[in-house]
């Protein structure tokens, strides 16, 4: 299926919509409840198996529908959503084939929580206002 260069852009505002206010809310979430996070981040190694693959369902059918319906880089805001769904693959697809891996070293500190958070909301008000303005 071949879209205009009106329906990218149409497709790219729609996901930018979507993902943009989640990343902005949680990279709110890394700031203001960044021990939380952390302590997150250090129990996947204890995570219920059935739960982390099922985490890596939801990241991957998430991502392929953006891929699926975005895999154009027509503007920095289509790449940025590319990125966002390819993301959600590579860790999705992550959690199903290599588990073990995955779980095993997730240590953050406070300040890579935080320059996580900076980034979520880096990308997630560029994003939005991409979205709805």
């Amino acid at each position: 299926m071949w879209l205009s260069v009106r329906e990218i852009h149409a497709v790219t505002e729609l996901i930018a919509s979507i993902a943009g206010p989640y990343l902005f809310v949680t990279g709110l979430g890394f700031f203001i409840s960044s021990n939380f996070y952390q302590r997150m981040i250090a129990a996947q190694s204890d995570a219920d198996p059935i739960l982390l693959n099922l985490s890596g369902a939801v990241h991957f059918v998430v991502g392929m529908v953006v891929l699926a319906n975005h895999f154009k880089v027509s503007s920095m805001a289509g790449a940025l959503v590319t990125l966002v769904g390819a993301a959600a693959v590579l860790k999705g697809a992550s959690l199903i084939v290599i588990p073990d891996y995955m779980t095993k070293s997730q240590q953050m500190g406070k300040r890579g929580v935080l320059a996580t958070g900076i980034a979520f909301i880096a990308v997630g008000t560029y994003l939005s206002y991409v979205g709805y303005f």
